[in-house]
């Protein structure tokens, strides 16, 4: 019996990790769902969020993919920084009353993180460039609204959340179906060819 030594691809593994959670959340924000169905994102955050984009992560350190391994080890630990933030602080153990405009600095500092990964996509393929994209936005609506205290401005960055996410569902879902019919299916839209 030959031996089958190809890598499985991690990334849609991590790609629906993070859109799932991305649009549950999301949906919160943008006063689809109610606030209190945070409860429900939390564990989503750790298991699905957080564990699965991590095991992703490593996986891809494994195929000697660099944006890989940063993108979804960074975004894995984010949802379990924000579950733990959730958790530590309602059970008493950290106060954020006076922490002021500090969570929306740092979601405004995962914008930044989140558009130089934005750059490398551009040697990627097209359904990445419209998920780093959206998720850039996303992080600016959502910590610039949280920051100065306008809510209109977060539930905007909800709205765009929800299809980041969704662009994160369909690109993995479109490459596992690739995978299995060994063939285009559903495009991800490859990036031109840079000139030399």
């Amino acid at each position: 019996m030959a031996e089958n030594n190809a890598l499985a691809n991690p990334g849609p593994l991590g790609l629906v990790g993070f859109g799932l959670t991305t649009v549950l959340l999301s949906l919160i924000n943008a006063h689809i769902l109610p606030q209190g169905g945070v409860s429900v994102v939390i564990p989503l955050a750790l298991a699905y969020g957080g564990l699965i984009q991590l095991i992703a992560g490593i996986l891809e350190f494994r195929t000697g993919n660099t944006f890989g391994v940063v993108a979804f080890t960074s975004y894995g630990a984010f949802w379990w920084w924000f579950a733990l933030l959730l958790l530590l602080s309602g059970n008493g153990l950290i106060d954020l009353k006076a922490s002021g405009p500090t969570i929306g600095i740092a979601l405004i500092l995962w914008g930044f993180f989140t558009l130089y990964m934005w750059v490398g996509t551009f040697r990627l393929n097209r359904a990445l460039w419209w998920v780093f994209l959206t998720l850039w936005i996303t992080f600016f609506l959502l910590g610039v609204g949280d920051a100065i205290g306008v809510p209109t401005i977060s539930i905007i960055g909800g709205w765009v959340g929800i299809l980041c996410g969704g662009l994160a569902m369909y690109t993995s879902f479109a490459e596992v179906t690739n995978h299995c019919y060994k063939r285009v299916v559903l495009p991800v839209g490859p990036m031109a060819p840079r000139e030399e």
